[in-house]
């Protein structure tokens, strides 16, 4: 008789495996009355319309009520979400979340006054404003408002731009329903003779078979599906990039990119130093290819065998307690505060740990300024990827965890530019830990092939869709159609580029472009490749330094957005306005390729 494993219901999980949420609210009972609470501020709003040129004290005092406004929605919604989570089949939270949007909403309409009145007001009386100490905890929410006077058109261009908002989300959404609904890839049989449903997500895992043909087999009837739905993708793909120039044009910035970066206040140099970099170190890309095409014993290399792992024999057991243990040890060096908050973390309840009928899939970290740092995981003791999972995600809940502390909340949360910086950083820690207590050659040999594939994946790859993504939004800018052709034509050369002249590529790769689904959210991906090239900075200096360079570190993590992202990783020791941390990072790709090499 066959054994079949079934999850736990939500409720037979328990309690200690489970996350405390509450620190948001004690009981739904409580989260009702929030919500009620949340609702009748709305009316609050209308006793500032109209006064906030009068004098600081009144701007300030609507920015205080604003801000209070939108923590307690904060809170109601991430305790909404976070139960959601739990289990996606539970209505009553999915009503909860339903309920806290549809009064965010209404929030932000009755609040959407705020900024146009603040942008009215002359450059002479907003600096007096600016100078009162009633400012003084506004003044840098303010100055970043200002940033945008000019690209900030009339109340009635505004309108019209607000009132496209869901017609501009359109070529995402259908994107995302094509690609995760009205495709259907059909059935392959895995290494274990087992019939297994192909879709987006489970082609990840065939890709990792150690079995060629269900490698190959799965990457090309995936493809069938995205070559004869070819132009259709074209056309949503063009749609957004289109959407992208004209909402740029419309307000004036010089280019999709200049409007992409604005907002953290990252030059354009940043982007190009990133994709110039990386493009000198490609030799080291090929040489890794090369020999992993020699270690697995293949006449050619082609894309899907480029996500087994090399030596895909070791396995690692590891449980819950024995995870916390070799993250915590592995992260030492950042002293003994951090370390004990993450472990009371990791072995308390800032976790949920392990899957259960309905449970979201995948892991995050989701900070919040009144409650914990909480992390979702669906934790699994045999799969090694989930120890650097949550190592990952504790780096996350450990920059939030330090950022409430030392911000208020106003500049607690952090920007998307700096998010991966605490995470891989961590990551960067684990594997410098487990390579040096490696027992044998062959399990220090598998660590290292995973950070290099890593770095592949998280560095190269991500600069290559970084160039792509510039590369054809520049050509409508120029007034170049994007047809299916152009569109594969450019990105078959970005992967005869990035690839080498020695990697053998299958026609289906030119339509690759049509379905990474950052491509349709344009200018996102590069962060994935300055936020690793800073870690690996940041951890190499953490780790031959001193007291000072902790110091530096810590201090970033605590900054939250106090500052523009680019100052704070300055402050920590990575200046990413130079080519030296992109450089460094692939110096160390090739360090780590010439060790394999010598292990193997």
């Amino acid at each position: 008789m066959i054994k079949i494993v079934r999850l736990p219901k939500r409720a037979l999980v328990k309690t200690p495996d489970t996350w405390d949420l509450s620190k948001l609210f004690p009981n739904d009972k409580a989260w009702d009355e929030g919500l009620t609470k949340l609702e009748k501020r709305i009316k609050g709003y209308g006793k500032f319309r109209d006064s906030l040129a009068e004098s600081a004290a009144d701007l300030a005092a609507c920015l205080k009520y604003d801000g209070e406004t939108e923590r307690l929605a904060d809170r109601l919604s991430n305790y909404a979400y976070l139960k959601t989570a739990e289990d996606q089949a539970n209505s009553t939270y999915q009503r909860m979340l339903g309920r806290i949007r549809n009064i965010s909403t209404r929030v932000s309409e009755a609040a959407s006054f705020i900024q146009p009145e603040i942008m009215a007001i002359s450059d002479a009386k907003m600096k007096t404003f600016l100078a009162n100490s009633a400012m003084a905890k506004y003044r840098l929410l303010v100055e970043r408002i200002l940033r945008f006077k000019p690209f900030t058109l009339g109340k009635n261009e505004e309108r019209l731009l607000a009132m496209q908002g869901e017609i501009a989300g359109t070529p995402s959404v259908v994107f995302r329903q094509l690609h995760d609904a009205d495709l259907k890839f059909g059935l392959v049989k895995d290494e274990a003779g087992r019939q297994i449903e192909l879709s987006p997500s489970t082609l990840a895992k065939l890709l990792q078979s150690p079995n060629r043909d269900v490698r190959r087999t799965a990457f090309q009837q995936f493809y069938v599906q995205f070559k004869a739905h070819e132009n259709c993708l074209a056309a949503i793909l063009n749609g957004s990039i289109q959407k992208d120039i004209y909402y740029s044009r419309a307000r004036g910035y010089e280019s999709c990119l200049h409007s992409a970066v604005f907002a953290d206040n990252v030059p354009m140099s940043v982007y190009d130093n990133l994709i110039q970099t990386v493009r000198k170190h490609l030799p080291a890309v090929h040489r890794y290819y090369e020999l992993r095409r020699t270690k697995m014993r293949l006449r050619e290399i082609r894309h899907y065998d480029t996500y087994v792992p090399i030596l895909s024999d070791i396995k690692q057991r590891h449980t819950w307690d024995q995870a916390t243990r070799v993250i915590v040890d592995s992260l030492s060096p950042l002293g003994s505060d951090y370390c004990n908050v993450l472990r009371g973390g990791l072995t308390g309840r800032w976790c949920d740990r392990y899957p259960n009928q309905g449970k979201q899939s995948g892991a995050f970290s989701y900070g919040t300024y009144d409650g914990d740092p909480y992390i979702m995981m669906n934790f699994k003791p045999d799969v090694l990827d989930d120890v650097f999972t949550l190592a990952h995600e504790a780096g996350h809940s450990m920059h939030s965890h330090l950022s409430t502390k030392h911000q208020p909340y106003e500049y607690h949360h952090y920007a998307i530019f700096v998010a991966e910086v605490a995470s891989t950083f961590n990551e960067q820690l684990l594997t410098h830990h487990l390579v040096d207590r490696a027992k044998d050659d062959r399990q220090r040999a598998y660590l290292i092939n995973n950070e290099i594939d890593d770095i592949r994946s998280t560095i190269v790859r991500q600069t290559m869709f970084a160039e792509f993504e510039k590369t054809t939004h520049a050509m409508v800018e120029a007034g170049e159609p994007l047809t299916i052709e152009a569109f594969k034509k450019v990105y078959r050369q970005l992967l005869d580029d990035y690839f080498g002249p020695e990697f053998a590529l299958d026609e289906e790769m030119s339509l690759e472009c049509l379905r990474i689904p950052h491509f349709y959210r344009a200018f996102y991906v590069y962060k994935y490749a300055t936020g690793l090239s800073a870690a690996i900075a940041l951890s190499e200096r953490v780790l031959k330094g001193g007291p000072r360079e902790l110091a530096d570190y810590l201090g970033f993590l605590q900054g939250g957005c106090s500052k523009f992202p680019l100052d704070l990783l300055r402050g920590a020791g990575v200046d990413l306005e130079k080519p030296h941390p992109i450089d460094l990072a692939m110096r160390k790709f090739t360090r780590l390729v010439d060790s394999l090499e010598q292990l193997i």
